[in-house]
């Protein structure tokens, strides 16, 4: 996912997705094969929808910074670069991952001379051991306090009910919580190209050892989160995500994938 933001840099113009440390973060090696990334149909549409997913939190959280809220927290950061260009002076960032995700996370900073910012706070998780929210507490978050969430490219690899336990410990932390996060849906709900772009990735994501467990109807979703008592909730498909995006691009570029959409939530 870096390397395609990565690339989106430098192969896409103008850019949907602006982030000047996302050729560093990557590290020299991969970076030297950024200009041999496919440039076939199908990946300029896979790195457009993770171009346009990143936009839309970022897009979400300056909404969110403007009513008042000076927390955010990334769920799966991975190696995500927003804490260390965060434009917000008042706002702290809480990484959450894994402690050995975190742990290269911070060799390859150190590598590639991205200091660690004093508003950004890396909260270790063993999903083995305790939940995320224990892991923040630890980590200083004030569950008092509204916060914004956002949590990119990884529902699709957990059980729906996993998922959907997550979205309801957001909410009850904290009755104005926000959060953005991208979800598949079922694979008899898309065309025949759809059918294909997903067995193929489903493959290609299977052999790697994370399969996707998680898809949502989009009605059966928002009706969830109503239920647990999300009361502004955004769904974008590909024709939205497109239209607020890649309107009038000379390039072609176009997000396009059936397979993902784009939910921003808050109560």
């Amino acid at each position: 996912m870096a390397e395609r933001r990565a690339a989106h840099q430098l192969l896409d113009h103008p850019l949907v997705f602006e982030d000047p440390l996302a050729v560093r973060i990557i590290g020299a090696r991969a970076e030297a094969n950024l200009p041999e990334q496919p440039k076939n149909f199908v990946a300029a549409r896979f790195r457009a929808f993770m171009a346009a997913r990143s936009r839309f939190a970022e897009d979400e959280l300056r909404v969110a910074v403007a009513r008042g809220v000076r927390q955010y927290v990334i769920l799966g950061a991975g190696l995500d670069t927003f804490a260390y260009r965060n434009p917000y002076p008042d706002l702290r960032v809480f990484e959450v991952d894994h402690p050995s995700t975190q742990a290269w996370k911070r060799k390859r900073l150190a590598q590639v001379g991205i200091p660690i910012p004093s508003t950004m706070t890396f909260a270790p998780v063993d999903f083995t051991r305790e939940t995320f929210d224990d892991a923040l507490a630890s980590a200083g978050f004030d569950e008092g306090a509204p916060a914004f969430f956002s949590w990119l490219g990884v529902t699709m690899y957990l059980e729906r009910e996993l998922v959907l336990g997550t979205l309801r410990a957001i909410h009850e932390m904290h009755a104005s919580n926000g959060v953005v996060f991208d979800y598949a849906v079922p694979r008899e709900t898309l065309g025949l190209v759809g059918r294909l772009a997903l067995d193929a990735v489903s493959r290609r994501v299977k052999k790697a050892g994370e399969p996707f467990k998680g898809f949502f109807a989009p009605a059966d979703l928002v009706a969830a989160l109503h239920e647990i008592g999300y009361t502004y909730i955004e769904d974008l498909g590909s024709t939205e995500i497109d239209a607020r995006y890649f309107t009038g691009r000379t390039d072609k570029l176009r997000s396009g994938s059936q397979l993902g959409r784009l939910l921003s939530a808050r109560g």
